[in-house]
């Protein structure tokens, strides 16, 4: 559905972490979907976050350079240029909440980007081989540098959340939390299960005074990939919950644990639906689900099997999909779509579409388009 961006664009060498959102209004229908890109014009060169729009979540409209000189299009966010800030090495988009009406017009919404952010500071992970697979995936759940060949064994560049606010979707300012990095805050302990990094923050808005994160990390104790659960009254100032999703069973998809999940309430039943890329064995990744009544945390997942795998052997996303996006549409249709990042031959990143068959989520399929 969307693949890299021209060779001289910012988005051109990798793109994945899609957040897509539809915005509906009396006189139109308005889609954003704000990811991460990286250029291949500078070896070496940092993410940034960018915006493409579509009026039917489809065909979009890219930008091949800043949204102040490629419109209302283009990348939107670069990496904190403080030396000590959290987020001077990479950023990703985790999720982006509008504090607004559902059917409020996107112009006169705030918007609330979470968001990792990667330090230039090194963490000790594992000593494990059979898990160094996971440096080698171009969805990194680190950043590390393992495109210039000098992987550090076991070690990668340290992540945590942060926040940043806008009127339009396009100009982004930074909150500072209370972390003296500026993320909105630390890794835990050294024996709790979150002590390596904090990754990929998806945050649901609860209710008044009631906002849920949900991230992940790296339990050093299991050897295998968790999603924890964190809340707060204002969306700044967080606590930690624990984690409420780890390993699955021997030989499953997600048999080495769960990263990138992403959380949506179901306004069919008030339930909370949750998509996100299962770590196999081998290092694979597919989608799951999981659903829990109250979005806190009695998690169970929805079936043994992934419901969307990576394709076949000469699909464009035949080594994994992961970074899984949901959006419930409402209206005349009756479906769920996803959308995710897919990983192709030689490394070569994508974002895809999937569709449920109506309301059923126990099954996706793919959307068989063309490239724009």
């Amino acid at each position: 559905m969307f693949d890299l961006g021209p060779s001289n664009s910012w988005d051109g060498k990798e793109i994945g972490s899609p957040v897509v959102k539809r915005f509906l209004s009396d006189e139109e229908e308005r889609w954003y979907m704000w990811y991460h890109g990286n250029s291949s014009q500078n070896s070496g060169s940092a993410d940034s976050i960018g915006l493409a729009v579509s009026s039917n979540g489809i065909h979009w409209e890219r930008g091949v350079g800043p949204v102040s000189s490629s419109g209302d299009v283009g990348s939107v966010m670069k990496c904190g240029q403080d030396w000590w800030a959290f987020d001077t090495m990479s950023i990703r988009p985790g999720e982006v909440v509008v504090m607004s009406s559902s059917k409020v017009r996107a112009s006169s919404a705030v918007y609330w980007l979470y968001y990792s952010g990667f330090s230039s500071e090194k963490v000790d992970y594992t000593d494990d081989d059979s898990l160094e697979f996971s440096l080698e995936n171009p969805e990194r759940f680190c950043l590390d540098n393992a495109n210039n060949g000098n992987v550090d064994k076991g070690k990668i560049f340290k992540s945590l959340p942060g926040l940043a606010m806008s009127q339009d979707g396009r100009h982004w300012a930074r909150i500072e939390g209370e972390h003296h990095s500026g993320a909105l805050f630390d890794a835990g302990s050294e024996r709790e299960w979150d002590s390596l990094f904090i990754a990929g923050p998806r945050v649901v808005f609860h209710g008044n005074s009631d906002l849920r994160m949900y991230y992940h990390s790296f339990d050093v104790e299991s050897g295998q990939f968790g999603i924890g659960i964190a809340r707060s009254r204002d969306g700044i100032n967080w606590m930690k919950l624990g984690k409420i999703i780890g390993g699955g069973k021997i030989s499953s998809f997600d048999e080495f644990g769960a990263i990138n999940a992403c959380v949506v309430r179901n306004k069919k039943d008030g339930r909370y639906l949750m998509a996100y890329e299962g770590v196999a064995a081998g290092g694979k990744r597919s989608i799951g689900l999981a659903v829990s009544p109250d979005g806190l945390r009695d998690w169970r997942r929805f079936q043994d099997e992934a419901v969307l795998e990576s394709s076949v052997k000469d699909g464009w996303d035949n080594k994994g999909v992961g970074s899984p996006c949901l959006v419930q549409m409402d209206g005349e249709v009756d479906e769920w779509r996803l959308y995710y990042r897919g990983v192709g031959n030689e490394g070569r990143t994508g974002i895809g579409m999937a569709i449920s068959q109506g309301n059923d989520v126990s099954s996706f399929r793919r959307w068989t388009g063309f490239h724009l």
